[in-house]
């Protein structure tokens, strides 16, 4: 036995297990997606969320050469709603919603009056004044709801009886084609449409945890029919094969997608994220949103710290979700000093080497910066290098 599998299952007989009971929500996908056989779940916007089906490796080779399903109810939809919607919207968030047409998706953060991540959800624009959040993992509704109290603007917010599946990798088009016909294929990235399914009405939004080919359904009313749809697409996926997994990290790891709790967090603003993420902040005109004038003096003096991506030599240091990273992996530069941490790491199938992203002090950010990480197995040898580390232009999900 290999020394990470040796530690992989010295942590997994001291893990103890997960309590499913009454008080942690299930999404309306729980119990159909749970006859697939749930190996584990982590929490998640206060819900169990099924994260390892088979194995994370397995897992990940059914996304990238086939087709896969995944019950991600837990991205739970807080809609803006009413006269000010847009107005409110543009307080919430450092993008610009003047570039974001009805019908199209955004990438966001909101942010904190000291610049800090609070959330970095997909944001869907379903009419001039209506917007949808889904959300990653904190309480937005609480602090939507909170902003509005005393901002003077006329808007309805409120978590909807919406829940979305995630239908991703190479083989999706087909799977997408037969549940919805051909118009589906021609739906651009990062936009949406409105469908329905047996009578169920969904929106459709050309999106996904992935960077490959994939889509996102979005089911309302979806506390009455959440097991309707999920057997739905699961028959349109049998003759393609598809399978029901769990997020894949390595595969967003791959591709330089954040984690919401483990790469961003409250402390974490959008200048330390790296990988060209200044577009997430336009500081436009006079417009004024939440946190500008702290991300305007950082964008001014800089930042002290970046989240860099790394490789790490010797020993796999797992899959992120098998348990053999609990915690985030310790930097120290080459004279042994503590600088850092690597927020997200795993070994890649298809590079076959460990990648990951460490956040470190700004000096320690050059490309080919020598680096040792305690990765659970020890002290490894470790490097800077350009994130993402697939497909940077995101060739492979625009099709």
């Amino acid at each position: 036995m290999s020394q990470v599998a040796a530690r992989v299952s010295q942590l997994a007989s001291q893990a103890p297990s997960i309590l499913l009971y009454p008080r942690v929500r299930k999404s309306p996908f729980f119990y159909a997606s749970r006859r697939h056989g749930v190996r584990r779940y982590s929490i998640y916007n206060h819900h169990y969320h099924p994260r390892v089906y088979t194995d994370p490796v397995d897992e990940y080779w059914a996304l990238v050469q086939g087709v896969t399903l995944w019950d991600v109810g837990v991205e739970r939809q807080i809609e803006i709603r009413g006269p000010d919607a847009f107005r409110f919207v543009q307080m919430l968030v450092p993008r610009d919603m003047r570039r974001c047409s009805v019908g199209q998706c955004k990438y966001v953060f909101v942010t904190a009056p000291d610049g800090g991540i609070l959330n970095d959800p997909v944001l869907l624009r379903l009419g001039e004044n209506c917007f949808w959040l889904s959300l990653a993992d904190s309480d937005v509704l609480l602090w939507c709801r909170g902003v509005a109290v005393n901002s003077g603007m006329d808007v309805t917010i409120r978590e909807v009886d919406v829940a979305p599946v995630q239908v991703q990798g190479p083989k999706t088009m087909a799977v997408m084609t037969d549940l919805f016909g051909d118009w589906v294929t021609e739906l651009p990235y990062y936009h949406l449409s409105t469908a329905e399914i047996d009578g169920m009405s969904v929106v459709v939004s050309r999106t996904g945890y992935t960077s490959e080919v994939g889509y996102e359904i979005y089911l309302r009313e979806a506390g009455a029919h959440g097991q309707a749809l999920w057997d739905r697409v699961c028959e349109a996926g049998r003759p393609h094969g598809m399978q029901v997994i769990g997020p894949c990290h390595i595969r967003r790891i791959e591709a330089g997608m954040l984690a919401f709790g483990c790469d961003i967090w409250f402390d974490t603003n959008p200048f330390e994220v790296g990988m060209g993420y200044q577009w997430m902040v336009d500081l436009r005109g006079d417009d004024d949103f939440i946190g500008r004038r702290a991300l305007e003096r950082i964008s001014r003096e800089g930042v002290r710290r970046l989240l860099v991506g790394v490789e790490i030599d010797g020993p796999s240091v797992g899959s992120f979700t098998d348990g053999s990273m609990i915690d985030v992996f310790p930097v120290y530069n080459d004279i042994g000093e503590w600088i850092g941490s690597v927020t997200s790491a795993c070994h890649s199938p298809r590079l076959r080497r460990n990648i990951g992203y460490a956040m470190v002090p700004v000096a320690y950010t050059e490309p080919g910066t020598e680096l040792r990480v305690d990765a659970n197995t020890g002290l490894q040898d470790a490097w800077v290098v350009r994130k993402p580390f697939l497909d940077p232009r995101k060739r492979t999900p625009r099709g």
